[in-house]
């Protein structure tokens, strides 16, 4: 069933400590999970919702994001009418890029208008979860919220640069706070806006005439006494992704079964771009344990709790404990890695070692070679 609401993932200006692994790439396209990137889960979520039209604003650096995306054929969202609409960056002069997501959404409001959708989802690409958006509209609509933020309840510390919030009994937002507040609350923001459309372009035009450009920062949070902005709880897995130990920590859980079914399964599949490659070839004396090891693999040498990306070789004699080894990179051999991170097509050369933490994993940049 169609959902009456249209999905917008805004990667305008998202806030992001990636360094190296979005120095050739936009935040949205960074591989996670042995096949998939960042904006799969989103996107997914939308698509298993029902979510007929999505529109995905762009900003920079986003060569990878139109490569990966294509058509949309593999989220079934090629359609003659409605389906995945990429908006790149309407831009006049160098310094429209600092402008805030409001400007580029007044850009683009033809795209609002024309489509007959009564709701709209505002979504970030680097909060990976599976999340039935069904459940949030019915949950806006049941609740007569002008605005409901998605949130999630996180206690303890956390690696990922996050929202806090605080709401009341009844579930409505009190306050939430910019990405490096103080606010003293258990709750994030998973940076997920359900609103009507036509709110939606009333904020857009009227914080613009008042010279603020930033959805939340403006049209949100400074409007929290006259909106009633409420918030959804949603209880399943969630990373947050936008920091390089978020995303080793994140990385690692998926090793665990039962986080591994719950972001990948339920409630819906997750999809990704289709890359037709033979299955990994495990050579004689060579070890795999614990490990998401993708298609077009060679293992020659020892892994244990890695995760390994497409065509990933690893040469005889060579051990790889608690690493992620991303597309076509080579592994050579008697090298010895331990809490690396590895981009696409870095090569390690026979006999190298490499070593960081938990905390603090040694990332190679792409096409190195070490």
């Amino acid at each position: 069933m169609k959902l009456p609401m249209m999905g917008v993932i805004n990667l305008i200006h998202e806030t992001e400590q990636m360094g190296p692994l979005t120095s050739n790439r936009c935040l949205a396209t960074v591989p996670f999970g042995g096949r998939y990137r960042l904006i799969d889960f989103v996107l997914s979520s939308l698509v298993s919702s029902g979510v007929p039209n999505v529109a995905v604003f762009a900003h920079t650096k986003y060569r990878s994001l139109m490569d990966h995306l294509g058509s949309g054929s593999n989220w079934d969202l090629h359609h003659k009418k409605g389906g995945l609409f990429v908006l790149p960056p309407a831009m006049d002069h160098q310094a429209d890029f600092g402008k805030g997501d409001l400007y580029h959404f007044y850009r683009h409001l033809d795209y609002f208008a024309r489509n007959p959708q009564e709701y709209v989802v505002v979504c970030r690409s680097h909060m990976v979860c599976n999340i039935d958006f069904a459940d949030v509209l019915a949950h806006h609509i049941d609740r007569g919220a002008d605005v409901t933020v998605v949130c999630k309840r996180w206690p303890g510390a956390q690696t990922g640069l996050t929202r806090k919030v605080r709401v009341n009994a009844d579930g409505r937002v009190l306050d939430m706070q910019d990405h490096f507040g103080r606010l003293d609350s258990d709750i994030v923001s998973m940076d997920m806006y359900v609103l009507r459309k036509e709110l939606l372009i009333e904020l857009v035009e009227t914080s613009l005439a008042q010279g603020r450009d930033h959805l939340v920062r403006h049209a949100i949070l400074h409007r929290l006494d006259d909106l009633v902005v409420g918030a959804y709880m949603h209880e399943g897995t969630l990373a947050v992704v936008n920091t390089i130990p978020a995303y080793y920590r994140h990385s690692m859980e998926l090793l665990r079964p039962d986080v591994w079914n719950e972001l990948f399964h339920r409630p819906g599949p997750i999809y990704t771009k289709v890359k037709d490659e033979p299955p990994t070839r495990y050579r004689r004396g060579s070890e795999a344990a614990n490990s998401l090891i993708a298609n077009g693999c060679e293992i020659e040498g020892t892994v244990y709790g890695c995760i390994l990306f497409r065509g990933v070789k690893v040469r005889p004699g060579a051990v790889i404990s608690n690493c992620i080894v991303m597309q076509n990179s080579v592994i050579g051999a008697n090298s010895s890695l331990e809490h690396c991170i590895l981009d696409k097509e870095v090569e390690v050369r026979p006999a190298k070692g490499l070593k960081g933490s938990v905390d603090t994993p040694f990332v190679a940049v792409k096409r190195n070679v070490i």
